[in-house]
């Protein structure tokens, strides 16, 4: 049963980290592609790893702390480092896609711009 699930964790991660390569790929802006890397690829990893953990529990009987801890730290960081690329690729005016309709960036601008005055 343990094998089972592993495999599953395993898979999961990997075709996870398939759709958000495929994400960049085909994405067309940087905010989208920044999105599919950010969301697919972060939970890929943290499959890959927990099931690399419970291997390592369950096979050979070692608690590998370091695998849980990589898992929080991947968790954590991971979107707040997508988060400031975005905001930083919209500070420096990276266009959106001509298709998108909703900045709600630009209106809380505006309204934090409007309470300032």
């Amino acid at each position: 049963m343990t094998e089972i699930v592993i495999s599953i964790l395993l898979l999961m991660g990997g075709g996870l980290s398939v759709l958000g390569s495929i994400g960049i790929v085909r994405l067309p802006d940087v905010y989208g592609r920044l999105h599919a890397a950010t969301k697919s690829a972060t939970l890929g990893v943290i499959s890959i790893i927990l099931g690399v953990f419970l291997y390592f529990l369950f096979y050979h009987g070692l608690f590998v702390g370091k695998l849980l801890l990589t898992i929080v730290f991947v968790f954590l960081t991971a979107p707040v480092a997508a988060f400031m690329i975005a905001r930083s690729a919209y500070n420096v005016k990276v266009k959106m896609w001509d298709k998108s309709i909703q900045d709600d960036l630009a209106e809380a601008e505006k309204k934090l711009k409007s309470r300032s005055k």
